[in-house]
């Protein structure tokens, strides 16, 4: 990507080949994974851990795609930190739906093994607090995601509706 892309300063692309580095490695997507594989089967401090969990695998990968446009065009930091809020929100609304829906949905509505989490004694966020709570965590997640976006007024458009489909999919 950053070797083809013309016309664009330098310093734009370091910082956008910065961010992909961070969504990737320990502090992100890495890091996300093995406390996914070392918290197992303990229920302590779920939430906090599932937060972080998610916040560093799905909420990273999110943030980096969001956040590269606005670097590339040279975005104010007010317009990031916005940006910043709006994925992290939308990574964690994404993981909370696809937790209930490994519960609620069939194997053939989701295209992988349905069930899997609970049989695996993951913790969950329906674990935690159960599939309508969950359910309404995540709207309220999209719902500060999109309120993020409100000074950018249908330019901002395209990014709402990602948003609303995270809290609609079904698979």
């Amino acid at each position: 990507m950053a070797v083809k892309t013309q016309q664009v300063p330098a310093e734009r692309l370091l910082k956008v080949v910065a961010r992909l580095g961070h969504a990737v490695a320990a502090t992100g997507l890495v890091g996300g994974q093995v406390v996914d594989l070392e918290s197992g089967k303990e229920f302590k401090k779920l939430l906090e851990t599932l937060n972080f969990i998610h916040t560093h695998k799905t909420g990273a990968l999110l943030e980096a795609s969001v956040l590269s446009g606005a670097l590339l065009t040279g975005a104010p930091e007010s317009t990031l930190m916005r940006l910043t809020r709006y994925a992290r929100n939308i990574g964690l609304a994404f993981q909370i739906v696809d937790d209930v829906l490994d519960i609620t949905a069939t194997q053939a509505e989701l295209g992988k093994t349905a069930g899997k989490d609970v049989q695996a004694q993951k913790a969950t966020y329906p674990s935690l607090w159960g599939i309508e709570e969950s359910k309404r965590q995540a709207q309220t997640l999209v719902a500060e995601a999109k309120g993020e976006l409100a000074p950018f007024g249908e330019g901002a458009l395209p990014l709402a509706e990602i948003a609303e489909f995270i809290i609609a999919r079904t698979h």
